[in-house]
């Protein structure tokens, strides 16, 4: 007799996916870590084939409640559902502070190759002069992976290097890090790109075409995330793994080698696709100063832009070693109603993370942050809220973007109407701050923000309502 049981165990302020193997069968858990010290040992690992199946010994097992896998608002959850072939990270990879990343010790493989967008300029210099060749050879490299509107796939492509440099290369080297399986086109022009990785998981790419000469491509960071933010259609998926550089640095390769015939140069990098950058920041820095090197996809520091749930020490690392843009997704105006929509708020409160910007933007010059707001029928758009952002914001150089929801399947949340979305935005303008409304693209394909991935049967579970907004949701419903 197969079982199935979604348990809920508070471990921290991420959602994570538990298998484990009873009577035979798998039996998946969805898990919400929060008081559990990284450097606990009461945890245990155990392999079995392919995946990880993480437990507690008996004596030190927090407590668990059992769900219904039913509910009025949820399908029937079903074990043939299960996909074996993930890898599930363990409860140390959660409840650590630290951010996912290659280590910067190791040189990126695939295979028995390594992994040409996987490294650093320096990284491959170092490795072009450890097979005998000139450094030059490496800049060559370097210019044809990523410039001179050449992005190479293959040694074929590589005009103009030594022959026996080529033939190392066609030996020792993967040029490629992703697959791509489909494109599909908004009728307002926008792109998703679908690529699939070496563990046959799918990622998704936006490439956003505006007519003011600017193009974006939106780039993701992990397959699904961790942060299960309510209104985020990725966050139902919980966290499969984090993207190596390689695959990040790929996601804006393949867009301008693809599409920059049809929708003209991509002039900008958005770090607002599948994950949240900052759990996977040592990565995610690398595939950023990738991108801004001046020899290759010369991307303007300015215009490559991350964008947080509110990590707050590795918040702080990013400003201190990047210096490409941020974003910061803040959504709510109080604890009570951040907790509930974000619930890394309940590791890192508000008021903690507003401070952290306030004092590192002090050492940075000329620098903004951007606040992304967005707006939830009867949740986050009382004109009380808009009073309360004015001075949240205050004394920090900003912009504040307000986005209107984009819905999807299962979701709890309406959008805010124009009409109260261009209020909102006037109390904000009337009060000095520069605010825009940012409009959805791309929402007929699932390409919007907040809409990307595929969390299929299993999800993350939707978190309680608190009672004051049980109104504005059953309205929604």
């Amino acid at each position: 007799m197969r079982t199935l049981a979604i348990a809920h165990m508070e471990v921290g302020s991420v959602w994570m996916r538990l298998v484990r193997v009873r009577g035979g069968a798998p039996s998946v858990f969805l898990m919400k870590p929060s008081a559990v010290s990284s450097s606990s040992k009461t945890t245990r690992t155990i392999r079995y084939k392919n995946h990880l199946s993480t437990f507690f010994p008996s004596s030190n097992r927090p407590p668990i409640t059992f769900l219904s896998p039913v509910s009025p608002t949820r399908r029937p959850l079903s074990t043939a559902t299960c996909s074996p072939q993930i890898p599930l990270a363990t409860i140390e990879d959660y409840c650590s502070d630290a951010g996912g990343g290659d280590d910067i010790n190791v040189l990126p493989k695939k295979g028995s190759r390594v992994l040409l967008k996987g490294m650093s300029f320096t990284e491959l210099q170092q490795w072009v002069r450890s097979h005998g060749f000139r450094p030059g050879q490496a800049l060559m490299l370097w210019k044809r992976l990523y410039g001179d509107d050449i992005w190479a796939h293959c040694t074929d492509e590589l005009e103009g290097l030594n022959k026996d440099f080529k033939k190392t290369l066609s030996e020792h080297a993967e040029f490629r890090a992703l697959s791509l399986k489909d494109i599909l086109t908004s009728s307002d022009g926008t792109r998703k790109i679908l690529f699939m990785l070496d563990d046959g998981l799918v990622i998704e790419t936006v490439v956003i075409p505006c007519n003011r000469g600017r193009t974006t491509v939106c780039v993701s960071s992990q397959v699904g995330c961790a942060m299960n933010c309510q209104f985020c259609y990725t966050g139902r998926m919980g966290l499969k793994r984090h993207l190596t550089a390689a695959e990040i640095v790929e996601q804006a390769v393949f867009a301008r080698r693809l599409l920059s015939s049809e929708v003209g140069s991509i002039t900008n990098v958005v770090f607002m696709g599948m994950g949240e950058p900052l759990h996977n920041v040592e990565n995610v820095i690398k595939a950023a100063n990738i991108m801004v090197h001046e020899q290759g996809l010369h991307f303007s520091p300015r215009k490559v832009t991350l964008s947080t749930s509110g990590l707050v020490p590795q918040l702080k690392q990013f400003l201190n070693e990047s210096n490409c843009a941020l974003a910061v997704s803040l959504n709510a105006t109080t604890d009570e109603v951040r907790n509930w929509i974000m619930p890394i708020n309940r590791k890192y409160k508000l008021g903690l993370l507003i401070e952290t910007l306030r004092e590192e933007l002090r050492f940075k010059n000329n620098y903004k942050v951007l606040f992304e707001y967005v707006m939830l029928a009867g949740v986050n758009d009382s004109f009380d809220d808009a009073k309360r952002l004015i001075g949240l914001v205050q004394g920090i150089p900003c912009k504040i973007n307000l986005i209107s929801f984009n819905p999807h399947c299962g979701s709890q949340f309406t959008p805010t109407t124009d009409e109260k979305m261009i209020e909102f935005r006037n109390i904000l303008a009337g009060a000095g701050c520069t605010v825009f409304l940012r409009l959805s693209r791309g929402d007929d394909q699932m390409a919007a923000c907040g809409q990307l991935g595929n969390p299929g049967a299993i999800q993350a579970p939707l978190l309680r309502v608190p009672e004051k907004f049980q109104t504005a949701i059953n309205a929604s419903i």
